[in-house]
């Protein structure tokens, strides 16, 4: 029996439609039981979601409209503390039941940890997945502090699903040295910046396509609101950059992480998530 799944009673603006005609079903994954630094990502869509009331539909760096999709906002997973294992099996499940209708899962976040769920389902649906990364971090220990399953690790853990050659990272600018040893071996890791990002879409083609946004991908003078801040990151428009660019992909699923809203109290950490999760969105429609 397929799974029902009900509209959410305050839904992100443009996400207004009904399940059973939507294209694109966003959800949200309220948990940050691994945080190893500044915890708060679990507040992360509720303050997305009502601060996207404020925001206009329309992108005119796409020239598209939420509006004229069919979109449906199916609210926030009721996780459960300390318990991370449940809480990716509830996520797994989430994009299963989406991916099983035929709608693109979209998924907001919480912690890193979060993406391996939606990860795990959409790798099993598409047998030649490409999962693109946008973090700070490389998110490629085996373990932290003894645990294979952290916010962390969540590219490694996932590099466990696909397999060499189909995992690409941009802007990654921390990690332990071994991180950057097993991505020089592994992945095709982008340090510092995403130029390359144009090359590698053309050369994908219409290869399905994950895209995973750590927000912290972002430099702190532009979006302090998150758990490990990281300097020397992208600025705003260089991320719209990267959200056009990715418009030419086809997006099988994708998630936005890691704001911390309580650490920026002017909230324009929340407006740029806000904004980033809008031109994603139209970016997976685009490429459809």
């Amino acid at each position: 029996m397929r799974k029902v799944i009900s509209k959410n009673i305050m839904t992100y603006m443009g996400f207004e439609a009904d399940f059973e005609d939507a294209q694109l079903v966003l959800f949200g994954a309220p948990f940050d039981g691994t945080t190893s630094f500044r915890p708060g990502t679990r507040f992360g869509p509720a303050a997305m979601r009502q601060e996207f009331e404020g925001l206009e539909t329309y992108s005119p760096y796409l020239d598209m409209d939420l509006e004229d999709y069919e979109l449906f906002d199916a609210g926030d997973l009721d996780l459960p503390f300390g318990a991370k294992m449940r809480g990716l099996e509830m996520i797994y499940d989430q994009t299963k039941a989406i991916l099983e209708a035929g709608k693109i899962p979209m998924m907001v976040g919480g912690e890193h940890l979060v993406s391996y769920g939606p990860i795990k389902a959409v790798s099993e649906a598409y047998d030649e997945l490409v999962i693109l990364h946008f973090d700070a971090h490389a998110d490629l220990r085996d373990h932290y502090m003894d645990e294979p399953y952290s916010h962390a690790t969540v590219i490694r853990r996932s590099w466990d699903l696909v397999g060499d050659g189909r995992i690409y990272q941009f802007g990654i600018r921390s990690g332990e040295k071994t991180e950057f040893e097993f991505g020089r071996e592994h992945t095709t890791m982008e340090k510092f910046s995403a130029d390359t990002l144009p090359e590698v879409v053309k050369s994908l083609g219409n290869t399905p396509v994950y895209v995973t946004i750590d927000l912290d991908i972002m430099d702190p003078s532009i979006f302090p609101g998150t758990g490990t801040p990281e300097p020397g990151g992208l600025t705003f428009k260089e991320m719209i950059k990267v959200t056009n660019e990715l418009s030419h992909l086809n997006i099988v699923g994708a998630d936005v992480v890691e704001l911390s809203p309580q650490y920026d109290m002017s909230g324009a950490s929340t407006a740029a998530a806000c904004k980033v999760l809008r031109e994603l969105t139209l970016a997976v429609l685009r490429g459809r």
